[in-house]
């Protein structure tokens, strides 16, 4: 289970759930093999036997109470909740409450017997070869988080940390963690920049370096992965792999105070993620170690209370229509709303004119775009407008770069759409079936802004200022290192 794979957690908070069996359709079409269940929904497990698709159930936090006072309790779950089920549903793991140590401590106690409860009745059922156990923490679990080296687990949660941890390296379970850049990002205050979270490439004097290991971390996620296992180490565990549990990017948000839930950045950082993941890049402190993630989520929840952003995380909304295109190209077979044939990139409606002319400046010289078509008396010279030539520039480069996640930014001023904006003669990349790569002199990398521009049932937001507060200090001082 520890391999490089992308998962999807399938929340079901919302006002016309969708049948279990157009939950698995969906899954199947596209391409998605391992999915997280807030649950174990005996109608969901139905309609995921036989299927392959990988599955990891869930103890609710509010059964814990019952699970960690009572061994036969625990083995009336395993038997009606795995054992009936298996080996048709292909469980994997067990994921025991969702981080009780930090939005419920008052059961923090019961988390260990009711693992371990559990554990026995595996055990008992011949199954502990097969499926695994372990429970979601929050991020804010971890101090000091930046930079990653300092980083130590809360010392008041040792009690069960530590037996934890024993646990997970006895049994070959993952230390399982929510990472959510997203939330670093919103209450930085503009220290950490908008491209540090979304995985967008990083000039090297904007990189966090961390000053006792000199290494560099380009994104929030490798930092907050390497964070936990760095903490780990501080406790004298090396040898437990770290599991994203949750991460991902919401696509809409109050626009008062949530501008960056938008679906171009829900895009960005999931297609970056996936592609990160896949790729089996791993983390700086452990180049070329997968990491598996669960993407929070499949379906947007709009019955979800809280901020306007808590009800659009999803990558489809619940008739099964995707939210926004992902842009996947070099990441595998994973997710068929990929249409990426079929988009362009073009200037954003009312960009700023200055703005829009030096992003035209930039693509047709150092992007290297072929911009003669612009000339006029050329095909694509009317209409003769900043906008128009900034639209067959920018698609132009970004056809050429592939349509890779990033490659239509230009500082804010472009926009991906599903509208074909060739006219006339004037026929744009990517229009036919055309892929734009021969409008490309060579080849050069997007230029990147560097902007510094609630709990529910089953997702609960930790308290990430620690990271934040760390990452604040850490991250100028790196920069002032490099200048």
């Amino acid at each position: 289970m520890f391999g490089a794979y992308i998962g999807v957690n399938i929340g079901t908070a919302m006002s016309s759930v969708p049948a279990p069996t157009q939950i698995t359709t969906l899954l199947r079409s596209q391409n998605i093999r391992h999915v997280r269940l807030y649950d174990a929904d005996p109608a969901m497990l139905a309609a995921l036997a036989n299927t392959g698709i990988r599955v990891i159930v869930s103890v609710p936090n509010e059964q814990l109470l019952a699970i960690g006072n009572s061994n036969a309790t625990a083995a009336n779950w395993v038997a009606r909740n795995v054992a009936a089920h298996f080996p048709s549903v292909n469980i994997t793991a067990i994921a025991v409450g969702s981080e009780v140590l930090s939005t419920l401590p008052n059961s923090a106690p019961l988390l260990m017997p009711a693992i371990r409860y559990l554990q026995n009745a595996l055990v008992a059922a011949a199954l502990d070869r097969y499926i695994k156990i372990s429970t979601p923490h929050s991020s804010s679990i971890i101090l000091d988080s930046f930079p990653p080296s300092q980083a130590f687990f809360n010392r008041s949660l040792d009690p069960v940390l530590v037996p934890l941890l024993k646990f997970l390296q006895s049994t070959g379970s993952p230390l399982m963690l929510n990472v959510y850049p997203y939330y670093d990002y919103m209450r930085s205050n503009g220290v950490i920049p908008l491209d540090y979270a979304l995985f967008r490439p990083l000039p090297p004097n904007k990189e966090a370096v961390d000053a006792n290991t000199l290494l560099h971390y380009t994104n929030v996620f490798d930092a907050v992965v390497d964070a936990a296992y760095f903490a780990m180490a501080y406790l004298n565990v090396t040898n437990v792999p770290v599991m994203v549990t949750e991460t991902g990017w919401p696509h809409k948000g109050d626009p008062s105070n949530e501008p960056d839930a938008t679906s171009d950045n829900a895009d960005t950082y999931n297609s970056n993620l996936i592609r990160h993941v896949m790729n089996t890049t791993g983390t700086p402190k452990h180049p070329g170690v997968a990491v598996p993630t669960y993407i929070y989520e499949l379906y947007d929840e709009d019955t979800r209370p809280g901020s306007t952003s808590e009800k659009y995380w999803g990558l489809f909304d619940m008739n099964g229509i995707p939210a926004y295109t992902l842009h996947l190209t070099g990441s595998g077979v994973l997710l068929a709303n990929d249409t990426t044939n079929q988009t362009y990139c073009v200037a954003r409606e009312g960009a700023d004119e200055k703005m829009l002319q030096a992003a035209l400046d930039w693509a047709c010289g150092p992007g290297k775009v072929d911009c003669s078509a612009l000339m006029q008396g050329q095909p694509c010279y009317d209409p003769d407008t900043v906008e128009a030539h900034a639209t067959f520039a920018f698609n132009a480069y970004y056809h050429g770069m592939g349509m890779g996640s990033g490659t239509c930014y230009f500082s804010g001023v472009a926009v991906i759409t599903t509208t074909d904006p060739s006219h006339g003669s004037c026929v744009y990349a990517g229009s036919g079936g055309k892929n734009g790569t021969s409008l490309l002199n060579g080849t050069s990398l997007a230029p990147s802004s560097n902007s510094t521009a609630d709990s529910g049932a089953h997702r609960e937001i930790g308290d990430v200022s620690s990271f934040v507060r760390a990452v604040v200090t850490a991250l100028l001082l790196s920069i002032v290192l490099l200048l």
